[in-house]
C-alpha cells in the first residue's frame, strides 16, 4: 500500500485527554452490572470528536494514522474495554476510507462524508454457519434496478443502540460460477431493518452488540463499497478494512493486559502474608517470576503491534501484510489473556468476587478470540498466507 498519513504516536493526548479516559474508567463497572451501553462514554467522546479521528482535516477530522488510532484505543481500553472494542467498528470503516482518500483513491469518501455529518458505522460481518466472515456470506444479495435487496441476520453489531449505517457483506449467487461478495452499508431506518436487544453475554457487555435482522433490504448503489469475486481478499478496501480492524482489536486487548500487569503490581507491593516475614508477596519469588512473565508478554505484543503500525503508516510494501495484521491481533489476544490469567494469581481468591476490576477483565478478554477472525481461522489465514496456499478451495 501506498500513502502519507499524519501519525504523530504522541497525540493521543490530544485524541483522548486524560480527565475524559478516568470519566470512562469511572463507569465502566457500572455498565458491566447493569448490562447497559455506554450512553455517558459515547456522548462525552463524540463531543470531544473522537469518532472523527481517522477522518482528514478536510472533513473535519484530526488526521489520524492507524498507528496513533490504534495507541488511543488501547488506552481507552485500559479504562473502559467494551467501549473502545465497540468503537473500533465505526473507526476501521472510517479508517479505511481515510486511508483510500490519501491514496488518492476516492471510492468511498462518501464514508467520510457520511462520518463528518454525525452518522454512526457499525460492523454487520458476523453471521452463523459461516466461520469465513467477509470473503463469504450466509446473507443475500440480490441484485435490482438501482442497487441491491440484503436478506439474512448479522451477529454481534456493537453500538447496537446507536448506530446509523451497518457495513455489511452478502453474497450475490446470480452467476453460480462466479458468485460475488457485496460490501454495503445499511441505513438503520430502511424498510425491513430490524435491530435486535438480545445481547447478554460472559463479557464485554457494554458493547450491546445486537443482532440485526435484513428482510429485502434496499440498499442503493451509491452506499455499495465494492462487489468483489467470493473469496478474494486482494482489493485495497478489503485489505485496509481489515488491517485498520485487526491492529485496532489488537490494541484493545493489549490495554486489558496493560491494566491487568499494573492491578497486579499494584497488589503485589500491597499484599502481605503473615509466612512473608519480609513484608508483601513482592519478595515471594514466585509471584516475581509471575509478573515478570506477564511483563515479557506485554511488552513482546506491544513490539509486534507497534512495528506493524508504524510500517503500515509508512507504506512500507511488506509482501506478507494480511498475515502480519492477522498475526500482531492474533499475538496481542493471546499473551492479553494468559496476562490477565496470571493477574488473578497474584491478586489471590478475592478477585474471583463479582465486581472485582480483574473479575470484569477475565470475562472481558475471552471475547477477544472471536473478534473479527476467531484463533482458528487466523493460524489458518496466516499459515496459508506464509506458504503461499490460496485461501478457496480452503481444504
Amino acid at each position: 500500500m501506498t500513502s502519507t498519513i499524519h501519525t504523530a504516536a504522541d497525540a493521543t493526548g490530544e485524541l483522548l485527554p486524560d480527565e475524559l479516559v478516568e470519566q470512562c474508567r469511572r463507569r465502566a463497572a457500572g455498565y458491566d452490572h447493569d448490562n447497559r451501553f455506554f450512553t455517558e462514554d459515547f456522548d462525552e467522546l463524540c463531543a470531544a470528536g473522537y469518532l472523527l479521528a481517522a477522518l482528514p482535516r478536510s472533513h473535519g477530522g484530526a488526521g489520524a494514522g492507524l498507528g496513533t488510532v490504534v495507541a488511543a484505543q488501547r488506552r481507552l481500553a485500559n479504562a473502559a474495554p467494551p467501549t473502545a472494542l465497540a468503537l473500533s467498528m465505526h473507526l476501521y470503516f472510517t479508517g479505511a476510507a481515510a486511508q483510500l482518500h490519501a491514496m488518492g483513491n476516492p471510492s468511498v469518501g462518501w464514508i467520510l462524508d457520511e462520518a463528518a455529518a454525525g452518522e454512526v458505522f457499525a460492523a454487520g460481518h458476523a453471521e452463523t454457519g459461516n466461520d469465513l466472515p467477509v470473503l463469504l456470506s450466509t446473507t443475500r444479495a440480490e441484485r435490482v434496478p438501482g442497487g441491491y435487496r440484503i436478506t439474512g441476520r448479522k451477529r454481534f453489531g456493537s453500538l447496537g443502540p446507536v448506530w446509523t449505517r451497518l457495513g455489511i457483506h452478502a453474497l450475490d449467487p446470480s452467476d453460480a460460477e462466479h458468485p460475488r461478495i457485496v460490501h454495503a452499508f445499511v441505513d438503520r431506518h430502511a424498510d425491513g431493518v430490524h435491530v435486535q436487544d438480545q445481547w447478554d453475554t460472559l463479557g464485554m457487555r457494554a458493547t450491546q452488540s445486537y443482532d440485526t435482522l435484513l428482510e429485502a433490504v434496499f440498499v442503493p448503489d451509491h452506499r455499495v463499497a465494492r462487489a468483489l469475486p467470493a473469496g478474494d481478499p486482494t482489493d485495497p478496501w478489503f485489505g485496509t478494512m481489515s488491517t485498520w480492524a485487526f491492529l485496532q482489536f489488537a490494541g484493545v486487548y493489549l490495554g486489558i493486559a496493560d491494566r491487568a500487569l499494573e492491578l497486579a503490581i499494584g497488589l503485589a507491593r500491597t499484599k502481605t502474608s503473615i509466612a512473608v516475614p519480609r513484608g508483601t508477596m513482592s519478595y515471594n519469588p514466585e509471584v516475581q517470576h509471575v509478573i515478570a512473565a506477564m511483563y515479557i508478554d506485554v511488552l513482546t505484543a506491544a513490539t509486534l503491534l507497534g512495528s506493524t503500525t508504524a510500517d503500515w503508516d509508512a507504506a512500507v510494501s511488506h509482501p506478507d501484510w494480511p498475515a502480519r495484521a492477522l498475526a500482531a491481533k492474533h499475538v496481542a489476544v493471546d499473551r492479553a489473556t494468559e496476562v490477565v490469567a496470571r493477574a488473578l494469581e497474584v491478586a489471590g481468591g478475592g478477585a474471583l468476587a463479582t465486581g472485582h476490576e480483574l473479575e470484569r477483565l477475565y470475562r472481558d478478554v475471552r471475547a477477544g478470540w472471536f473478534n473479527g477472525v476467531n484463533g482458528h481461522l487466523a493460524i489458518e489465514l496466516i499459515g496459508k498466507g506464509v506458504l503461499g496456499v490460496e485461501p478457496q478451495p480452503r481444504w
